[in-house]
């Protein structure tokens, strides 16, 4: 990797006003009715959602989790890939340690953020500092989606296929990386998974928490029993689950006035998910630190909310998540599924009609955010995947 040639430094520096103004909406908060039934049956639960925002109010220090992002090299680049022109990118690029670091790219979904990597990043990148080997060491990417976090947003609605041309301009033009490796989960699988099946002449592997692609049946292939048995299994884990995309993929500048708005309705729409994606049906709350998640609402409520529902406009064409007829993911893909997920881990068999798999681990708990839930699981699996593809 050659010094990046057309990245800004940037800093994390968000104006007192707008803290103040925070604090002050915070304050005239107004609360629904008690939900009926248990807490989080019906959604966020309301006595969390209280202390939630009386934390947020007169607990929570912005300040230090700003010093915390800032610890990492923050850059803005003007990068092509969109026919509308370059586009500007927020990234976080730590150098790895060593003679010859990897460059991992990680991309975060919604509703996370760059945030949900904070805990890894330095793993990744000086695995001797943590009682690991050098030669596992990363030079780690981790850039903020178009219109998420401190990224400019789109001119116009785009769909996470258009993201990969963003993302091997910027590992390839503006950082020079002559090949490097892919992570994702959320949305950040689909665009890694798009890397994967259009991008491959710099990608040397990827590697998802998810299985986002879902192959066209071939009546040449028909499903087996075993296939089948999931697809109805992981139907009934998913009923329920599917309210925000319809909101956001069809009246997303409706909700955004009320989430652009309230801290604390943005609080509740986010959070929820955090709570439904890891510990559905459980009466606990999210199992995260509440100030490492505060701050990843936070990076919506400073930039806007509506930016990022756009990418499930797409969500409601197939082809998104199908790979064209005859075609499947070539570079090698490894998979680490959580039983918590939103949907159940699929068979081998159904994995491999997508994607070249030559890696799979089940892992024993967690959910749909492994590496903001399980940062210690997500670097030791990302160390041992990628060591074969240096």
């Amino acid at each position: 990797m050659r010094e990046n040639i057309a990245a800004t430094p940037f800093t994390v520096a968000v104006p007192d006003a707008v803290l103040d103004d925070l604090r002050d909406r915070l304050s005239r908060t107004r609360f629904p009715a008690e939900e009926p039934g248990t807490p989080w049956q019906y959604g966020t639960s309301l006595a969390w959602l209280r202390m939630v925002v009386e934390r947020w109010r007169t607990g929570y220090d912005w300040r230090t989790w700003e010093r915390k992002l800032n610890r990492f090299p923050h850059y803005r680049a003007p990068v092509a890939g969109l026919a509308s022109g370059p586009l500007d990118v927020h990234f976080i690029l730590e150098r790895g340690s060593g003679e010859n670091p990897l460059p991992l790219l990680l991309t975060h979904g919604w509703p996370g953020s760059v945030v949900e990597f904070l805990d890894v990043i330095e793993p990744l990148a000086h695995p001797e500092r943590f009682g690991g080997d050098v030669r596992d060491a990363f030079t780690v990417v981790v850039p903020s989606l178009p219109g998420y976090g401190f990224s400019a947003a789109p001119p116009q609605p785009i769909r996470a296929s258009d993201v990969p041309a963003i993302w091997t301009h910027l590992m390839v033009d503006v950082l020079g990386c002559d090949g490097f490796v892919a992570q994702g989960g959320d949305w950040g699988g689909i665009v890694t998974s798009w890397l994967g099946l259009a991008h491959t002449k710099n990608l040397r592997a990827i590697h998802l928490n998810g299985a986002p692609f879902r192959a066209a049946v071939d009546p040449a292939n028909p499903v087996t029993a075993e296939e089948a048995a999931w697809q109805e299994a992981d139907r009934k884990k998913r009923d329920g689950l599917a309210g925000y995309q319809m909101i956001q993929g069809t009246q997303p500048q409706t909700l955004a006035y009320g989430l652009t708005d309230s801290p604390a309705g943005l609080a509740a729409w986010i959070l929820e998910k955090f709570h439904a994606w890891t510990v559905r049906h459980s009466a606990h709350p999210p199992p995260f630190d509440l100030d490492h998640l505060l701050t990843n609402v936070m990076l919506y409520w400073l930039n806007g909310i509506n930016a990022p529902s756009w990418l499930y406009l797409s969500l409601f064409d197939p082809t998104l998540t199908s790979p064209p007829p005859g075609r499947k993911v070539q570079v090698p893909t490894g998979f680490m599924l959580c039983p918590n997920d939103l949907g159940v881990p699929p068979p081998d068999s159904w994995l491999r009609r997508s994607y070249n798999m030559v890696h799979r681990n089940d892992a024993q708990k967690g959910g749909h955010f492994l590496a903001f839930e399980q940062p210690r699981l997500f670097v030791n699996e990302l160390r041992d995947f990628f060591r074969a593809y240096r």
